[in-house]
This record gives structure tokens, C-alpha cells and sequence, in this order.
């Protein structure tokens, strides 16, 4: 039996690869990824690369995300790129959330907020993240930080676009570490999303939604993740800047769809 959801692994290349880079990444991984089925495939370079992403993917499965955008349409904000920009460069999604732009760029949940209810007003399908940190964890508020993410995050979506966003469960100590959350630890907060979905719309909108893992995620440990019940996907950071890597990471999560 086949999972009820398809899978959609993602790759955030944060600040790496140049725009000749990127045309040569889409050269060795177009003709490997072929016309794989039963998978969505994101790829979200820097700023600079993304015409020659959107060029490269031309046709193929691949869809264009960025990595950050502005909620405002203009204005004086220097260094930040609206919605209606990336629509003209045939982006299809946007990180929003991620836990480098929380720590690191003072982030709020207010202010993510903002992002994804711009994002689907501008026909964009946000990728919202969501995690706790090493102490939180230890701390015992994984639940707690979830929850509050979660309510704060999705504040004013719709149960229809609520559909069309994708969430992505990075635990913050689990991010370019090298250490990951076991299948089981994956698992259970993903078990636990789902269930805060139910709770803010209903069971088949929750049912519906996805939730990617992100988390120094490499193809020796996708398979096993894939598996997971309430794993639709990755989010991956450092293994999708090689194709061959990127590529493993994708099959896995087919073959774990198929196999339900």
C-alpha cells in the first residue's frame, strides 16, 4: 500500500554555487533524474542563480524555490526580494522560517507569518519550518515549541491553502551537525504535527498536508527515514549540493512511497 501523500524532497543550498555552478549541477542531474515519478523535486539556490535555475529546469520535473522573500510587494528594503519578483523569475516555492533565518536574522513568528500569508496571496507555495533547539529539546518543550510554531506560522491560512503549504520539521541541533534524529524521533514529532493540524483544521486537511524532514539528511539514512509513517520528504541541506547524492535522496523517498 502506497502512502496517502507524495513525497517532496527539497534542496536549500543556503549560501553555495555560483550561477555557472548551478548550470552545471542541472547538466549532470537533469539526465539522471530523468522523468522520475511519483515525487515533487524543489531546488532552492541563492538569489543570483536563480534565472539560471529556472533555465536549466526548463521542462523537467524540477520546480524553482527561493530561499527567503519579503512579505511587503516594495519598498526601501535594502537587500530583500519580494513575491512578485520571484514569480517573474518562474519560482514555484519559498522557504519561510527556516531556523538560520530565526537565529541568526532575529526572525519572529509574527513575521514568518506574514511571509506565508504573502506567499499564497502571490500564488507561491511556502515550505514554513518548523524545530526546537538542542536545549528546548533537553528541556522538554519539543511539543510546546511545535505547537506554538505551528498555531503562530499558519495564524489566518485557510484550510485550502493550509493544503498547498508544505512544512518541513528541522530540529535546530540536527542541522549541518552531523548528528540526526533517529527514525523514531522523526516519527513522533511528525506524528505530532499532524495531530496539531487535526486540531486547527481537521482530520483530511491534516491528512493531506506534508511534512518534510530536514536534518543532515544523506542518502545512508533517508531510506530508513522515508519509511516513516508521517515522513512525506526532505529538506536537505548539504548532501543536495552534489547531484549524485541529491539523487539517492529522492529515490529513497520513492521507493518508501511505493512501498507505503
Amino acid at each position: 500500500m502506497s502512502k496517502p501523500r507524495k513525497p517532496i524532497v527539497a534542496a536549500n543550498w543556503k549560501m553555495f554555487k555560483t550561477p555557472s555552478e548551478t548550470a552545471d549541477f542541472f547538466k549532470t542531474f537533469l539526465p539522471v533524474l530523468g522523468n522520475m515519478d511519483g515525487v515533487d523535486v524543489v531546488i532552492a539556490p541563492p538569489f543570483p542563480c536563480l534565472p539560471a535555475a529556472s533555465e536549466h529546469a526548463g521542462k523537467s520535473i524540477v520546480r524553482i524555490a527561493a530561499q527567503n522573500m519579503h512579505p511587503e510587494s516594495s519598498g526601501a528594503f535594502t537587500g530583500e526580494v519580494s513575491a512578485i519578483m520571484l514569480r517573474e523569475l518562474y519560482v514555484t516555492y519559498v522557504i519561510v522560517g527556516h531556523s538560520e533565518r530565526r537565529t541568526l536574522f532575529g526572525e519572529t513568528d509574527a513575521f514568518i507569518n506574514r511571509k506565508v500569508l504573502t506567499a499564497h496571496a502571490s500564488n507561491l507555495k511556502p515550505i514554513l519550518c518548523i524545530g526546537e533547539t538542542l536545549e528546548e529539546r533537553d528541556g522538554g518543550l519539543v511539543k510546546e515549541v511545535l505547537s506554538r510554531q505551528l498555531a503562530a506560522g499558519l495564524a489566518g491560512v485557510s484550510a485550502d491553502d493550509a493544503i498547498e503549504t508544505v512544512l518541513a520539521y528541522e530540529p535546530v541541533w540536527a542541522i549541518g551537525t552531523g548528528r540526526t534524529a533517529t527514525s523514531a524521533q522523526a516519527q513522533e514529532a511528525h506524528a505530532f504535527i499532524r495531530s496539531e493540524l487535526e486540531k486547527m483544521y481537521d482530520a483530511p486537511t491534516a491528512r493531506r498536508m506534508r511534512i518534510q524532514y530536514g536534518g543532515s539528511v544523506k542518502p545512508n539514512n533517508a531510506a530508513e527515514l522515508s519509511a516513516q509513517p508521517d515522513v512525506d520528504g526532505f529538506l536537505v541541506g548539504g548532501a543536495s549540493l552534489e547531484s549524485g547524492s541529491f539523487f539517492e535522496i529522492i529515490r529513497a523517498a520513492v521507493q518508501a512511497s511505493v512501498e507505503g
